[in-house]
């Protein structure tokens, strides 16, 4: 198991890297484009409360992570820890399974597709969700 103080620094990192997607997302209208549905420009904010932009989670995804990140960072308690690692090990999972199948991910990770804004967010996301499944397991 990853020590707490490590695994709380890994999931503030990739918290911080939906946040800066979230805003790019904003800003360059980069609404949800997964091969089953897809999302609209013009309805990205609404879009985003139920599945996400193209580089960040919806609201009730996010919710927990801070919950569990801010567990980790108040120190150990009865049990506290495994379940903040548990919901840390499967939004990792998830978000690791999410990130690649976004369109524009896929594109800004193509070569020829980088993007100087988009890729380090992109690649700080992928990463931080990968770490988060790794390090949380037991």
């Amino acid at each position: 198991m990853a020590h707490r103080s490590t695994l709380a620094a890994v999931s503030s990192v990739q918290l911080a890297a939906q946040l800066a997607g979230h805003v790019v997302a904003l800003r360059r209208r980069r609404h949800f484009d997964v091969p089953f549905m897809a999302g609209s420009p013009e309805h990205l904010v609404r879009d985003w409360l139920w599945f996400g932009t193209a580089y960040s989670a919806p609201p009730y995804l996010l919710v927990p992570q801070l919950w569990a990140t801010a567990r980790l960072l108040r120190g150990p308690g009865a049990g506290s820890d495994d379940r903040a690692r548990w919901v840390l090990r499967w939004l990792g999972t998830g978000l690791s399974v999410g990130y690649p199948s976004e369109r524009w991910t896929r594109a800004r990770l193509r070569p020829g597709g980088a993007d100087p804004v988009e890729t380090p967010v992109v690649v700080a996301g992928w990463g931080g969700a990968l770490a988060l499944a790794v390090l949380a397991r037991r």
